[in-house]
């Protein structure tokens, strides 16, 4: 009989994923739970507000490339799992199997209090389009953009995306030749924000901010939001448009099963990428909690290893092997200020910075077109 495999998820690590175990195992019966046939590509979100990128550019229909996978997709969301891991519970009914990949994503803390009165950018297009909309309405006025982490699991967070909103509309502000009419403010718990992308890349991230006129509100706890303020224990903020990326928790879904979960309410993986104690249960991207150092990204790219190494682990278990694969943990990425990127990487050994080069915006439009292409 084929071994049987179900992924939850069609983001990053879940399409990862596939063609990984595709390629260890051509006989295996794949199956992929998502709500829809698609992927989002979300780093192109950022280009949405100023027109750079449309709605159906990163929109990405899956069926031709899961046809191409022998793969079957079901439309439905997780709902739970089985003590012994092998039955996967769904909105469509319940799905066996020999081995599972958990590559659902994470979920944003919405508990400050008028928290729903501001955009969240990662939760989808429709986000990005509001802004987009917002900003082509709005005179003059001020623009506030935050993020937090989560207070059990402090890495659990993206500010990246928020970083490159900031650059992008002081950049497209000043295109249309509107800047000055604007105020432009980074706020956010920490002192220094970005600090996983390294203490000179924040240094220069500040830096840069202070020359392009835009202002900061760091170091106070958020205590909520109401109709175009932010409160804070540093003072109350007004602003025109809020932009804020809450820290990241587990899925609501993972309440239902006995699965291991961290501090922070993601499920407990081990160097592997195993959830620890279920057997044959394996987690990548936001979803999960690994063992690394603190600056250990959420971000597409260490979604990918980590999906790489879980289903090579877990084609490995299923061979009667033993899963030894792990992951590096490196940190790459090109905050884009929509006519320029700024190169940051950091491993164990190393962290450099990159200067805004025209160059690395083209990069990261390259990098989407060719990352979308086998998808397509």
């Amino acid at each position: 009989m084929a071994q049987r495999i179900t992924i939850v998820g069609t983001g990053f690590a879940g399409l990862t994923a596939v063609r990984t175990l595709r390629r260890a195992l051509p006989d295996a019966k794949l199956t992929v739970v998502s709500p829809k046939c698609e992927l989002v590509y979300l780093p192109s979100l950022i280009w949405i507000p100023s027109g750079l990128r449309r709605a159906d550019q990163l929109r990405v229909d899956l069926a031709k490339f899961f046809k191409r996978m022998r793969v079957q997709h079901v439309a439905a969301e997780a709902t739970g799992l089985s003590a012994d891991g092998r039955t996967l519970e769904t909105t469509a009914g319940a799905i066996e199997h020999d081995g599972i990949i958990i590559a659902s994503g994470g979920r944003f803390i919405k508990k400050l209090p008028g928290i729903d009165s501001v955009i969240t950018p990662c939760e989808g297009i429709a986000a990005a389009e509001q802004i987009r909309e917002r900003v082509r309405t709005l005179t003059a006025g001020t623009i506030a953009l935050g993020f937090a982490g989560n207070p059990q699991e402090p890495n659990a967070m993206r500010g990246g995306p928020i970083f490159e909103l900031l650059f992008g509309l002081d950049q497209q502000l000043r295109a249309e030749r509107r800047r000055d009419q604007f105020r432009l403010l980074l706020f956010s718990p920490a002192e220094r924000p970005g600090n996983r992308l390294g203490a000179k890349a924040v240094d220069r991230l500040l830096t840069t901010m202070a020359k392009r006129g835009i202002e900061t509100h760091l170091g106070h706890k958020i205590t909520g939001f109401a109709d175009q303020q932010i409160n804070t224990e540093g003072g109350n903020l007004t602003a025109d448009l809020i932009i804020f990326m809450p820290g990241l928790t587990g899925n609501a879904w993972f309440d239902q099963t006995a699965l291991a979960r961290s501090p922070g309410g993601l499920l407990q993986a081990d160097a592997q990428c195993r959830v620890v104690g279920a057997e044959r249960v394996y987690v990548a991207g936001d979803a999960g909690s690994f063992p690394g150092p603190d600056w250990m990204p959420k971000q597409a790219h260490m979604a990918d290893m980590q999906a790489a190494t879980a289903a090579r682990n877990l084609a490995a278990e299923l061979n009667g092997q033993a899963p030894t694969a792990t992951f590096k943990v490196e940190l790459l990425c090109i905050v884009d200020t929509n006519d320029r990127g700024i190169l940051v990487g950091r491993t164990e050994k190393h962290n450099f910075m990159l200067p805004p080069l025209r160059l690395l915006h083209w990069m990261k439009m390259f990098f989407e077109w060719h990352y979308l292409r086998p998808y397509r």
